[in-house]
């Protein structure tokens, strides 16, 4: 399930982005600092208790998302790249896995099991020490 994100309910600065760069890199803001409020937002309130007790280090105790976006050389490509960032961790923690239905082994599987033991302990009985004389 999608959920749509509004414009208005996530802020975003420009930094400078780290790492190597020519004489541009020093007077040039194209990285992006996005911040999003999980419990200002308007998503469920299932999939808010979900994000906010997940352990991930973009998430701070105040339960608010930080993502720092600076792959891209422009400001626009790297917010459209933090945007679909933080769409795609609510996607993650959106996504319910199915309870699992504890079952028993069949009849004929527990047979192979023990046939397989049985065959596997007579081949090692064979293996030892040879009595001479």
């Amino acid at each position: 399930m999608r959920w749509h994100i509004p414009a208005a309910e996530y802020s975003w600065t420009a930094v400078r982005a780290q790492g190597a760069g020519g004489q541009n890199v020093n007077k040039v803001s194209s990285a992006v600092h996005l911040r999003f409020d999980i419990r200002a937002s308007s998503l469920p309130e299932d999939l808010k208790q979900r994000l906010l007790v997940w352990h991930d280090h973009r998430i701070t105790l105040d339960g608010v998302v930080i993502i720092k976006a600076q792959a891209h050389r422009t400001q626009e490509q790297n917010l459209q790249d933090a945007v679909a960032r933080l769409h795609a961790l609510v996607a993650h923690a959106g996504h319910v896995p199915k309870a699992r239905k504890a079952t028993r082994p069949t009849l004929a599987s527990r047979q192979r099991r023990v046939e397989t033991k049985k065959r596997t302990a007579a081949t090692k009985a064979l293996r030892g020490k040879v009595q001479l004389g």
